[in-house]
């Protein structure tokens, strides 16, 4: 009786074993046919482009950076007339070394990202907006230039590098809704 028993917990072993092999190889062609869709896909690709891919000439192939296209998206999300200007905030951003998304966290907090700004301003960021007297720029573009500069020379250049930092000259009186607001947005940003 016990040898019986054996033989059948055994031969169920052989089994599951031989389920599984089967089941695995099935698995592994199941891969093969999808990196082999890749492959073609990727060599059409590739043979479509070959007469563009000719040292010294340029091809439709690009790269771009993600934040660009992170901003743009979260921009546009929000229906904001800064979206155009995406690849420009980023690249400022890197230029004076703070976060690319600190000047639209700020224009977000501000001014619902360029929603409720002084008539014909173009000053989504409150810059230079006390009591009466209101900062105009003559378009976004030199809004934004003006602003990631400053924020260069007149916070990061004197060592207010964090939002915390920032805040207590950007935004004095107002400190935890103006840090929460731009800390949410740049965490929305990450």
């Amino acid at each position: 009786m016990k040898v019986i028993y054996r033989l059948a917990v055994f031969n169920c072993l052989i089994l599951v074993i031989f389920i599984l092999s089967i089941a695995s190889l099935q698995m592994l062609n199941n891969y093969q046919r999808l990196y082999a869709s890749i492959f073609s896909q990727t060599q059409q690709i590739l043979e479509s482009n070959a007469q563009k891919l000719v040292l010294g000439e340029t091809t439709d192939i690009t790269y771009g950076d993600a934040r660009t296209a992170s901003l743009s998206q979260f921009l546009a999300y929000y229906q904001s007339p800064l979206e155009p200007y995406s690849e420009k905030i980023v690249m400022l951003a890197d230029q004076y070394g703070f976060h690319y998304g600190l000047l639209p966290a700020i224009a977000m907090v501000e001014s619902g990202l360029c929603r409720k700004i002084p008539e014909n301003s173009y000053n989504c960021w409150g810059w230079g907006i006390y009591g009466k007297t209101v900062t105009r720029f003559v378009s976004y573009d030199e809004a934004i230039e003006t602003v990631a500069r400053g924020i260069k020379r007149d916070y990061l250049d004197k060592g207010f590098v964090t939002p915390e930092q920032i805040m207590t000259k950007y935004n004095p009186t107002n400190h935890n809704n103006w840090l929460g607001g731009v800390n949410f947005f740049l965490d929305k940003l990450e």
